[in-house]
Order: C-alpha cells, then structure tokens, then sequence
C-alpha cells in the first residue's frame, strides 16, 4: 500500500532529522536478502518458506513488546523526576523567605550590638592589666636571678642554671610576644626590653661556653665524670625542643623571638669535629729530616682508634640514639684523614714516605687494625666511609713510588757496576763458590736488591707490583747494557796493557757465571700474587742483551786463547809441518787444554759453551790457515802427505775434545776430513763432482773458498778450475734453516794485483 502524504512528509523529516536511521534499515535489509538469497537458494529449502515467515512474525511480536515496555518505563521516570523537581523549587523559595526575614531582624539590632565595643576594650584593658599584675614579681626579680644563674654556673650546676634560664628568657619573649600580638613592637620598645634584660644574652654565651668545653673534653670526661657530659646533652636537647616549639609558633603568630633557633645540636657535633681536627690533625713540617711518616701514621692509628673505642663502650651510652654519635665520630675521623693525606700529599715525599702512605691507607686503615678492629664491629662499617684515596690518587702515588723506586735502582746499580769495574783491575783474584767456579757477589746484590723492592710493592696492591717488575727488568737490562760497555773497555785495557789486570781470565769466567746467575734469578723474581707454580718470564729484551754480554765475555776469553795459537798456526802449512817433526798439533792441543781448564771454573752450560766456541775457533783458524798460499803442493806425495797429516791433526783434535766433554756428534772437526779429499784427489777429473758434493754439505762456502783451495793443491790448470766455478755457479746453494755457518766467518786473503812495473808505466 502507498503512504499518505502526511506519512510521506513525516518520513521525510525523519530521514532529515536522522540519516543514521535510515542507513541502519539499508543495512538490515541487505543483510536480510543476502541471508535469504542464501537459505532460499535451492529450489527444495522454498517448501519451508512459511515456517521462516511465522517465525519472524513472532520474534518480531515479541521485539515489539520489548521496546514497548521500555518505552513505558522511561516515560514513567521522566514524570517521577518532573514531580520530585517541582518540590524542590517550592522548598528554595521557602528558604529564600526565611533568609529575608532574618536579615531584616539583623539589621534592626545592629545599633544595639555597637553599644558592646566599649565593653569589649574594657575586657581586654582588664585583662591586659592583669596579667601586667601577675608578671610584675618576675620583672623585678630578673635581675637577682640573673646573677644567681651565674653563681650556679660557677659551680657546674648546669642543669639548675639553664632552668632558670629559660625561664627568664620565657619572660622576655613573652613581653615581646605581647608587644607583636598589639603591633607595639617598635625598635624602641625592643631595645628596651633587651636593655632591662641585658644580662640574659650574657648569661646565655656564658653556659653556651660551659657546654662547648664539656662537649670539646667529653673523649675524657666520659671515662672519668660522665654526669658533667650527660647534663650537657640534656641542655642541648631542652634548647632543641624549645627551638622546635617557637619555630612552630612562629608559624601562627608570625613572631620569632631573638636568637632563636639555636641550633646547639648542630653547634655540638662542630665542637667535635673542631676537637678532632686540632687533636689528631695537626700539620706536619715540610722538612724531611723533621718528618718521620710512618711513625706519625702509627701514631694516627692508635689514638683514632682509642677514641673511636672509647666512644662504642662509654660515650653512646651517654647520648641520644639519634645522634648515632659512634658513626658520626668515625665519619669525622675518615674526612679528616682524607684532608690531612691530601695535605701530605703536598710534601716532598721520599719513596719510604709515598710506600707507607699508600700501603698506609689501603691496608692498614681499613683492616682488623683500624677500622675493621673487632672492637668496632659491627658498629662501624668501614666499607660505607669509602676508601681514603680516590683511584686516581692512588695511580698517581703509585706512579710517583715507581717513579723514586726506579732512579734510587738506577743509581744503586750504577755504583755497583763501578765497584765491579774497579775490581777487575784490583790485584785480587774473584772468590770460587762451592764448585769451585768463579764468581762476585754483583748478581746476588742486584737480584736481591730487585726482589725485595718487588717484595715491598706486593705490601701496596698486585697491580703496584707487576709495575715495579717491570720497571725492575727494564733497569737490569739496562745494567746489562752498561756491563757490556764495562766489558768492552777491560778488553780495550787488556789489550792496551797486558800487564792493566792480573786476573784478566778469572774475572771474564765469573762474568760468564754471573750472566748465569743473572738469567737463573730473573724467574726467581718475587711473584706473590701469583700463582706457585708460575714464575717471572725473561723479557726477550732483556734476554737478548744478557746473551750479548755473555757472547762478549767468550770473545774476550778466545781473543785470549787466539793469542797463543797465533804463533801456531802461522807456520800451518808449511813441509816442516808435514814432516811432523815441529809437533805442531801437539803444542796447540796444549795450549787449548790449558785454556779449557780454565773454562772448567764456570758452570754448565757455560763451560760446554766455551768448550764448543772453542772447538769451531780452532777449526776456523785451521781452515783459515789452509787458505793463506803460505805453501802450494809441488807433487802427489806432498798432497797425499797433506791429506794424511789433515786427517792425523783432526783425530788429535777430536780426542781432545772429546777427552774436554765435548761430545763428537756436537763438533764440526769433520770439515777437516772433507777438506783433506779435496786435498788428496787423486783424479782430477772427478773434482767438479767432488766440490759440488762439498759445496752440497757446506752452502755457504764461496767460489774464492775454493780457487784457495785449488791452489793448494798445485795441479790444478785454467781449464778445471773454470770448470768447477761454472758448476758452482750452475748449481747456487740455499742455506737451510738452523745451519751453523762454517766458512761464511773465514776470510779469503785479497788476491795479489797483477805484476807491475811502476806507476809511470802502468799509467
């Protein structure tokens, strides 16, 4: 059916007034067809259609019902609201008539209410006047009482006095109170009324003094006469209260009366700390001859710790919970500490100073000794005060401790390398040790003098000592340095004048044993802090340079040994030589025996050392003098005979060693035995082969090592002898890793310049 207009028009402005309306039905239509399109989809869910539609009707009956009745309901509280609004309204306009009436009664009898002012100002004249009656007594007797107080403070009869006292200054501060409540509190009345009372500011300063003297001897009134300091504590805490109550009045009445707040708490715990501070901290002289440190530090940690003592067991008993006057006196301690260390800190500290200082207040003060004392726990917590020294401060002392450690090192050191140096030259031969070796005591001082100041830095922290162990090897290598000067220059004064030391040997052999003694004591070296089983590792530095010193001292010593084998091996070879009549090899193993037992006076390996130094000198010289053209074979006998004698003379050599301690498989002898085939080759034709096999053994022999050779020989034509370098050359050596030269330390002669005329002529 069609609307009728009216509906139209009403639907119309409902659609205006409410579009959400009709977007909501859209929305419930669409979803109804497409929830229909999908039930009625198939032709067979259609025979149901009736049931789906009386259904509906009856859950749209019933939401209809529903919305009735709750349309009911709000329409009927509205009206309940409506009713209980208009009640309301009527009781205001009742009360808005009683107002007015009552203002209108207010107003009449305003006249009769000013008729009372007089009789109030009289009131308070009266009472004004009365209580002026009342006080009257104590105004007159203030004067007597002041001068009582005083009496009683002269007999230390505090408590007493400072009643009275406050009960005069109640007086005062009630006038002035009464003068500020009246506006009567001019400058003028003020000085009079403090001039009335002008003994009271007097009487106050002088009780206030009493109490500051008690409190500054309260260590040993406690001990001896605790009454005299608790009746003190008891006024500072009477003043405390009163300065709490006018403060809070003050509040009110806007009116404090002078002097107040005292404070004398506060003034209490300033006299302590004044008395610590002028007891304990005085400032020490700035001369070092004047100053003892550690005895002061020890003096420091006995009376501190007395007091700190006498306060846990008598004087907290004496004073209020909250004063927790025990750790108020170890906080005054420790800042006074940390301020009086920073004033010795600005001293010129020597390195006994700086260690006690730093091991001072790192160990001691807060250890079982000090602050940690059984006595003290566990009152005191030493952990809460803090350290005294800031890390930085305490790097900066270490430094500093380093830093006077190292030059007193350096100097000490340098002394004794100079005693060392004179002894040398001394007409005394070095002392045996118990195997019978030479030896000073150089090593032993300077080891022991580096451990015990490795030692006393362990005292101070692990972190002081590894730098100390440090800076300990850097000297020694430095010191090993300056022995290695001192060595060069008794060689210089040796070989200047034989005659300059008469143990020129001895004193190189315990020389030799002291770098010994040196390199075993280095890992010796304290290391507490650490674990047993680790011990200090030679910087390569330093081992380097002790390994120079060593290797200088058995330069020096075969230096020596070469000086009487000079003369030897000048006539090798020579046909004499070969004639085996001058004994030449016999008078040169002589001569290496008496040097080796010299070597005997060191210690192994050092004495293995020399004995192998020596066997590759002895070969080196032999070689050497192979090489110097002092003879050339004339025939194949006298080659075979060189070769037979080369042979001999390393068979004699290498039972001596051996017969020394040296093992054959550690000797380089066997270069002799390869030399002499070089020698004795019969065909010469097989020599290339035969010199490329030596030059395969001994890499870094050269072509000139083998022209010398060659020429030794006598036989040799151009044509061979350029046939072996060109093989040599054809075939160039690497040196393997780990080889022990052999012919790279044996200089060849400089070859002869051609024959010459003249320089005319060749010019």
């Amino acid at each position: 059916m069609g609307m009728s207009a009216e509906e139209s028009k009403s639907s119309s402005q409902k659609d205006g007034e409410w579009p959400e309306v009709e977007k909501a039905e859209k929305l419930a239509r669409g979803a109804a067809l497409k929830w229909a399109s999908g039930v009625f989809y198939q032709p067979e869910k259609l025979e149901g259609l009736g049931q789906y539609r009386i259904r509906e009707i009856q859950r749209n009956s019933s939401i209809q019902s529903r919305i009735k009745s709750t349309v009911q309901t709000y329409l009927e509280g509205v009206s309940m609201g409506l009713e209980q609004l208009h009640s309301a309204l009527a009781d205001v306009q009742h009360v808005q008539r009683e107002l007015e009436s009552v203002q209108q009664d207010l107003e009449s009898s305003i006249n009769s209410f000013q008729s009372l002012q007089r009789l109030r100002e009289v009131a308070v004249e009266h009472a004004q006047l009365g209580l002026v009656v009342q006080t009257l007594p104590q105004l007159f007797s203030v004067h007597q009482l002041i001068s009582e107080t005083f009496d009683l403070l002269q007999h230390q009869h505090l408590l007493e006095a400072h009643r009275r006292l406050m009960d005069l200054e109640s007086l005062q501060d009630s006038i002035l109170c009464q003068l500020h409540q009246h506006n009567l509190l001019s400058s003028l009345h003020l000085a009079s009324v403090e001039s009335y009372f002008g003994g009271l500011l007097e009487l106050d300063n002088a009780l206030a003094q009493h109490l500051w003297n008690i409190v500054a001897r309260g260590i040993k009134l406690v001990s001896e006469d605790p009454c005299l300091f608790v009746s003190a504590l008891r006024i500072i805490e009477r003043e405390e209260a009163l300065d709490a109550a006018l403060l809070l009045r003050s509040q009110a009445l806007g009116f404090l009366p002078p002097g107040r707040p005292k404070c004398w708490r506060q003034k209490f715990f300033q006299v302590i700390q004044e008395t610590v501070l002028a007891s304990h901290f005085q400032p020490l002289p700035s001369s070092a001859q004047d100053r003892v440190l550690a005895t002061h530090l020890a003096s420091l940690q006995s009376s501190i710790l007395a007091e700190l003592c006498i306060v846990k067991d008598l004087m907290v008993q004496c004073c209020p919970p909250h004063y927790d006057i025990l750790a108020a006196f170890a906080t005054m301690f420790h800042q006074g500490l940390i301020n009086h260390l920073h004033h010795i800190l600005t001293l010129d500290l020597d390195k006994q100073d700086v260690f006690a200082l730093l091991h001072w207040a790192i160990h001691v003060y807060p250890s079982s000794e000090m602050m940690a004392h059984p006595s003290l726990l566990p009152e005191v917590d030493s952990s809460f005060l803090g350290p005294l020294f800031p890390v930085d401060t305490v790097d900066y002392l270490e430094e500093l401790y380093l830093g006077k450690v190292q030059a007193s090192i350096a100097e000490w050191m340098q002394k004794m390398l100079e005693l060392e140096f004179k002894e040398w030259f001394s007409g005394q031969e070095p002392e045996l040790d118990y195997q019978g070796c030479f030896q000073t005591s150089l090593p032993i001082i300077a080891m022991k003098m580096l451990d015990e100041n490795i030692r006393v830095a362990c005292l101070v922290s692990d972190t002081l000592q590894q730098k100390v162990l440090h800076m300990a090897l850097g000297e020694l290598e430095t010191f090993l340095g300056s022995l290695y000067e001192e060595l060069v220059e008794f060689g210089k004064a040796h070989q200047k004048e034989h005659t300059a030391s008469k143990f020129y040997t001895p004193y190189l052999l315990s020389t030799l044993n002291n770098c010994l003694a040196f390199s075993t004591s280095i890992s010796a070296l304290s290391t507490s802090g650490t674990s047993p089983l680790e011990s200090t590792k030679m910087p390569l530095s330093v081992d380097i340079t002790l390994e120079r010193v060593q290797k200088k001292a058995c330069s020096l010593l075969l230096e020596e040994m070469l000086v009487d084998l000079q003369p030897l091996f000048v006539q090798l070879p020579s046909r004499q030589w070969l004639s085996d009549e001058s004994q030449l090899m016999s008078s040169i193993c002589q001569v290496i025996n008496k040097h080796a037992k010299g070597f005997r006076r060191t210690r192994k390996p050092i004495s293995m050392y020399l004995l192998s130094e020596t066997e590759h000198l002895i070969m080196g010289q032999y070689v050497r003098a192979l090489l110097q053209k002092r003879m050339v074979c004339r025939n194949a006998e006298e080659r075979s005979q060189m070769a037979r004698q080369m042979l001999q003379d390393r068979a004699q050599l290498e039972e001596l060693f051996c017969t020394l301690g040296l093992e054959e498989n550690k000797q380089c002898l066997r270069v002799i035995a390869d030399l002499q085939e070089l020698i004795g080759l019969k065909d010469t034709s097989m020599l290339s082969l035969e010199v490329l096999g030596f030059v395969t053994k001994y890499p870094d022999i050269s072509d000139d090592h083998i022209s010398m050779l060659l020429d030794l020989r006598g036989d040799i034509s151009k044509e061979i002898r350029n046939n072996v370098l060109e093989v040599m050359v054809q075939n160039p050596q690497v040196l393997p890793e780990n080889y022990d030269p052999v012919f790279s330390n044996i200089l060849v002669p400089a070859t002869e310049p051609p024959f010459c005329l003249g320089k005319s002529k060749c010019a």
